[in-house]
C-alpha cells in the first residue's frame, strides 16, 4: 500500500499527520511528496549532553505490530547533514532514522538509533541520487536497508528497541546545520507482513 495514493496538493489522507509541519510542502503526481526542510531542522539527542534537537518535519502514520515500510528519496544536498530519512518513533526519547545524507562532501547512508541519547552510525558512501530506503520490524527488532534499484537490498543496521505495539512511522526532511534543503519522497509503501528474518526480508 502506497500511503501517498490518497494525497494531493496540500491535502493529506486520513492516515497521515505532520509533526513540525513545514511552511512549504506539496504532493506532485509524478514526484511524490516535495518538502522544504527548514534551516537547522533535525532530530538528535547528543550523547555528550550538549544539545537536543527535535524540530525537523516528520510526516507519519501510526502502525501496529510488525511491518516494513519503504520510500525512494532525493535530496538537493547543499550543506553538511542535509538529508531525507525514514523514521520510526515510540516517543521523544526512543526513535530511529535511516538517512540519505550529505556527509563530508559525499552522498552517504547513515543511521541514528536513539534510546534516551542518539547513537550515530555512518553506513557508507553512495554514488546515486535517489536510493530506496526501507525499515522492517519484527517484535522489538528492527532492520534498516537501502537499495539502488528497489530490488536488491543491503542491510545497514540491525538493532533492538523496547517499545509498544504502536509506532509513528514515516519520512523526515532535515538540514541540521544548513539553511534548509529540498527533499522529495517518491512513495511511502507500507506492508504489515514480513516473511522470515527481517535482516534479509524480501
Amino acid at each position: 500500500m502506497n500511503l501517498f495514493d490518497r494525497c494531493s496538493g496540500n491535502s493529506l489522507s486520513a492516515e497521515l499527520s505532520w509533526i513540525h509541519e513545514p511552511n512549504r510542502w506539496t504532493f506532485d503526481e509524478d514526484k511524490g511528496l516535495l518538502v522544504s526542510a527548514p534551516e537547522n531542522a533535525d532530530y538528535f539527542i547528543d550523547p555528550a549532553g550538549t544539545q537536543v534537537k527535535a524540530s525537523a518535519p516528520f510526516l507519519f502514520t501510526k502502525v501496529q505490530g510488525d511491518f516494513n515500510i519503504s520510500t525512494r528519496v532525493h535530496v538537493e544536498m547543499k550543506h553538511q547533514y542535509d538529508s531525507g530519512c525514514l523514521m520510526i518513533m515510540s516517543d521523544s526519547q526512543n526513535w530511529a532514522k535511516l538517512c540519505y545524507e550529505f556527509f563530508e562532501g559525499r552522498k552517504s547512508i547513515l543511521s541514528v538509533v536513539t534510546k534516551n541519547t542518539s547513537d550515530d552510525c555512518i553506513g557508507g558512501d553512495l554514488d546515486i541520487v535517489n536510493p530506496f530506503l526501507r525499515i522492517a520490524r519484527s517484535g522489538n527488532s528492527f532492520a534498516f536497508h537501502y537499495s539502488l534499484d528497489g530490488l536488491r537490498w543491503h542491510l545497514i543496521r540491525y538493532f533492538g528497541m523496547e517499545c509498544g505495539a504502536e509506532l509513528k512511522v514515516g519520512v523526515v526532511a532535515q538540514s541540521p546545520i544548513g539553511e534548509g534543503c529540498q527533499v522529495s519522497f517518491e512513495h511511502l509503501r507500507l506492508s504489515n507482513h514480513n516473511e522470515g528474518d527481517i535482516r534479509s526480508v524480501k
